[in-house]
């Protein structure tokens, strides 16, 4: 059952604390792990979709297992103010570099990072584990899974989709298709190099409270024991009715995607060590 746009609010209000930055729930970004696609969406209106690509190891937020993280996040930190399209950074540090698209034998992270926190138990490790949105020299990998964990865009894309998400903004990483939804019927016009979507106000997508609070089950280091006992328990998570429209997969199991993750680490593990010994 879909629960009222104020409840939703006000627990969200509540929980704030638990991140830096807090949630907004009028903007969200719906990754398809399947389709290997990204929709940005704004009061509920399509306003843009993206090729991207996932981990090439599957699915799953285990330490160690460079996996793709599923369910609810929350973007927050935005790092790559008006750098260069293609300027590569090293520990989120810029090192000089500026890289075209498909580079030969370069793999670093390019052009800007949006770093996530996952706001439920499945993905609880997600910032720790440093799982970014972010630019990738390798563009012609992008569509299929090719990442160590991290959701990886081609650079013009990647800028354009930093410059209209906040921080706060809900990111939704689902196994199955994309759900159908309408696109924003006003146009975009490039302003400066910021995309400016001009959108017809609509209510904000209702992101499940349970969702939200779920962060309290696992939260991060900095917070408090008083603050985490103040936190009262919800019952499972629900999503919207635009979520739930998403047909079943008819490929692996998100279980199966997960073993398969655990396997495919496991043996690039093993080929690494293999190639020391040599």
């Amino acid at each position: 059952m879909l629960r009222p746009v104020a409840l939703i609010l006000s627990v969200i209000s509540a929980t704030s604390a638990f991140a830096i930055a807090p949630v907004d729930t009028s903007n969200q970004v719906i990754i398809s792990v399947r389709d290997q696609k990204l929709v940005l969406l704004r009061n509920g209106s399509k306003v843009a979709t993206y090729p991207i690509s996932t981990s090439m190891f599957g699915l799953g937020d285990a330490w160690g297992r460079m996996t793709t993280p599923l369910g609810y996040l929350a973007v927050e930190k935005k790092i790559g103010d008006n750098v260069p399209v293609g300027a590569v950074f090293h520990k989120r540090r810029l090192t000089g570099e500026v890289l075209q698209p498909n580079a030969p034998g370069r793999d670093p992270i390019t052009t800007r990072i949006i770093w996530l926190r996952g706001l439920e138990p499945q993905n609880a490790h997600a910032y720790q584990r440093c799982i970014y949105i972010h630019g990738t020299p390798e563009e012609k990998k992008i569509g299929r899974p090719a990442s160590y964990g991290c959701i990886r865009m081609k650079s013009k894309d990647v800028a354009e989709l930093y410059d209209q998400l906040p921080l706060g903004a809900v990111v939704q990483i689902v196994p199955d298709q994309l759900p159908k939804m309408e696109k924003t019927k006003a146009r975009q016009e490039m302003s400066g190099g910021v995309v400016a979507a001009n959108t017809t106000p609509q209510p904000p997508p209702q992101v499940a409270a349970a969702t939200v609070a779920k962060v309290t089950a696992h939260p991060p280091p900095e917070i408090t024991a008083k603050k985490a006992a103040n936190v009262t328990p919800e019952p499972p998570p629900q999503i919207s009715a635009s979520m739930l429209a998403m047909p079943p997969s008819s490929s692996l199991t998100v279980e199966q995607m997960r073993t398969a993750g655990a396997l495919a680490g496991a043996r690039q593990k093993a080929k690494l060590a293999a190639n020391k010994r040599l």
